[in-house]
């Protein structure tokens, strides 16, 4: 265990950390997390919207079954 630790390059990885600004890190995440709610919603009212015209074509499929053939109105 001790020569697979040793093959770390831990000076490299401090400096890494060092350069890690945790303000803009949680910044990021609380942006990142309105966005995907952001998005959530968009696609809750893309959905919603075409479920509303799917209903829609579908009664007026039906009324015009039901009344016969008849030209439809442009």
């Amino acid at each position: 265990m001790a020569k697979v630790l040793d093959a770390v390059p831990l000076e490299r990885v401090r400096a890494e950390a060092r350069e890690i600004h945790p303000g803009r890190t949680l910044l990021t995440l609380l942006v990142g997390f309105f966005w995907v709610l952001g998005w959530l919603a968009g696609q809750a009212v893309t959905g919603l919207v075409f479920c509303g015209a799917a209903v829609k074509v579908g009664y007026q499929e039906a009324r015009d079954t039901e009344a016969g053939p008849r030209a439809r109105p442009s």
